[in-house]
């Protein structure tokens, strides 16, 4: 019992296991994952790992403009506001294998594995290491395993992006959900809820990924430490009384950023058009009212009966000091004004 209260002392604090191959855990609706065609089903069944021959390693350019870079190899890190990302100088095609292996050897399932869109998600997943490691659970745990949980769960988006040079971006978000009471006095019955976004867990996997293609621990954990923050966004209202988001950024750089803010807060982007500046996303706007089901019951539901979905342009546009987003309806028309602020707004707010 010693030498096991000992060893958990010497735990990773990051242990993810997905939820094997059941069904995946349903979530509200901002955060759902609307399935619109085919094109989200990963080809084959299972995700499996594949080999991958790695690219030789080349000078890392210094881009531009205020964003901080360090380059290590062929990787650098960016920052987009407060969330970092990885440039790395080989080709999505390249890099596609072997970031699939990375989650998989993370113990995780690949819900979306889709190269064309380049987007790959993984199922909701616990974090076993945040399991209370006391001398009980450390002599049994493995006996009794499955008896054992948390109240929370977690699911990480990888977005590959080619970028105007050649080389890739690649940005991971992080969605979290939690189980509470729904009458804390009986303690009876539980429903999940979304959590914050955890930008040290998302820093953390990036870190990992850097290790994974070719970086050292040491330089990978000093290079996202030295990446400087960048500039602000806000919201604002343009001519015609139509809101709008200022991003003091050139166009190349927002468009970055509005893509990753729409990963984290939980956007279904079904396309993008960069040379238009045009993400196509599906909104649910979150009902305080709506009780969602258990996680059993969660396990076993599915998202197609949520109709409520609606279909909007994001628009990146480079202006005179910067670069604006606006929202537009399905058909490329401004969306009405209420919408289009408390959409945007939830953009501004992951911006900052």
């Amino acid at each position: 019992m010693v030498l096991a209260g000992c060893s958990v002392l010497e735990g990773d604090k990051i242990d993810y296991k997905s939820a094997g191959k059941a069904p995946t855990l349903e979530v509200p609706p901002d955060l759902t994952q609307l399935t619109r065609d085919t094109r989200y089903a990963v080809p084959g069944g299972a995700v499996t790992a594949s080999g991958f021959a790695a690219g030789q390693a080349a000078a890392a350019t210094q881009s531009g403009g205020t964003v901080a870079t360090t380059a290590l190899g062929d990787v650098r890190v960016e920052r987009a506001g407060n969330t970092r990302y990885l440039v790395v100088k080989r080709p999505p095609e390249a890099l596609w294998d072997p970031v699939r292996a990375f989650w998989l050897e993370n113990g995780f399932l690949l819900a979306i594995d889709n190269p064309k869109l380049g987007i790959m998600e993984t199922d909701w997943a616990e974090n076993r290491a945040k399991i209370p490691q006391d001398i009980i659970r450390a002599t049994l745990g493995k006996l009794l395993d499955s008896v054992y949980s948390t109240p929370e769960r977690d699911k990480f988006r990888t977005r590959i992006e080619r970028a105007p040079d050649g080389s890739t971006e690649i940005y991971i978000s992080h969605r979290g959900m939690i189980e509470v009471y729904t009458n804390n006095a009986t303690r009876e019955n539980t429903i999940w809820q979304p959590r914050p976004a955890d930008p040290e867990l998302e820093n953390e996997f990036l870190r990992r990924l850097m290790i994974k293609l070719g970086v050292t621990q040491e330089q990978a954990q000093a290079a996202l430490a030295a990446a400087a923050p960048q500039s602000a966004a806000r919201l604002v209202t343009l001519e015609g009384n139509m809101p709008a988001v200022e991003i003091d950024d050139g166009f190349d750089r927002a468009w970055r950023r509005v893509g990753l803010a729409l990963d984290r807060t939980g956007f279904t982007v079904e396309d993008r058009d960069r040379s238009k500046g045009l993400y196509f996303v599906r909104y649910v706007a979150p009902d305080p009212n709506r009780k969602e089901p258990g996680f059993l019951a969660k396990l076993f539901g599915s998202d197609e009966k949520n109709t409520s979905a609606t279909k909007y342009q994001i628009q990146v546009a480079a202006a005179a000091k910067g670069s604006v987003v606006r929202l537009l309806d399905a058909q490329g028309r401004p969306a009405p004004a209420d919408a289009a602020r408390n959409i945007l707004k939830i953009v501004a707010d992951e911006l900052k």
